[in-house]
Order: C-alpha cells, then sequence, then structure tokens
C-alpha cells in the first residue's frame, strides 16, 4: 500500500484498528483510500473502496463528501442524486456530494478520519431511506 504522505497519528491508530487496507495518495490532491469500506445491504455491491480528500490545513480543515469503487447503485432501482466522477490513481470514483450543515459543524480537535466516516455510514443508511 502507497504511503505518499502521513496522516495524523490518531487516524492512523483508528484505521490500523478497523482492520481494513488504506493508503494515502497525491494526486491532484491529497486522498486517504480506505479498502473492503462495507456497505449495507441494498446496494449493488457490499464494500467499496471510500476515498476522502484530505485538505491542506487537516485536521483544522474540514473533510468533506466521499468517493466510492466502485461506483453505488441502490438495488431497488432508485437514483442517487448528487453524484458526479472523479478520477483517482487511474481509477474512476463516484463522488457523493455530501456536506456538514449549521447543526452538524467540523469541530477541529473533536472531529477526524472516525467522525467522518461515522457521517459516510449514516449517508449509506439515509440514502437507501429516501
Amino acid at each position: 500500500m502507497r504511503r505518499d504522505f502521513l496522516l495524523p497519528e490518531n487516524d492512523q491508530l483508528f484505521i490500523d484498528a478497523s482492520e481494513l487496507a488504506w493508503e494515502t495518495i497525491v494526486d491532484g490532491g491529497q486522498w486517504l483510500c480506505i479498502h473492503d469500506y462495507p456497505v449495507p445491504a441494498g446496494y449493488n455491491v457490499n464494500q467499496v473502496c471510500v476515498a476522502l480528500m484530505i485538505p491542506p490545513g487537516y485536521p483544522t480543515t474540514q473533510l468533506d463528501m466521499a468517493y466510492f469503487f466502485p461506483h453505488l447503485v441502490r438495488q431497488d432501482g432508485r437514483s442517487i442524486t448528487a453524484l458526479a466522477a472523479q478520477s483517482i490513481s487511474g481509477r474512476n470514483f463516484q463522488r457523493w456530494s455530501r456536506h456538514r450543515t449549521g447543526e452538524n459543524p467540523w469541530r477541529p480537535g473533536v472531529d477526524d478520519v472516525s467522525t467522518h466516516l461515522s457521517m459516510v455510514t449514516s449517508w449509506f443508511e439515509r440514502e437507501l431511506k429516501k
């Protein structure tokens, strides 16, 4: 697995504890890619590579959105909205444009990869309830 840049130690410890393979990639930005991330029933696959763009200034600067490979499709045929394509290291990821709100702002010193991935999981679940 590539390690093109280092993550903060607490993020590395969290991801290592998940026992999922991960890598950091520099490709038009800094990306954290977590392989075999679980996807709940109701989608076309049960696991994906989830990519998070690590912005300059992180962890003070917030994480935003999530990118999936392969693309996710609901099994019931209903469309998923607010999607776009993003090439990362030669693979075509599916960007889910989902963002924090005023009621759920980024909290420097509290929020990190672990809390963002919790949001990703909730996005999966909320999408299936639409």
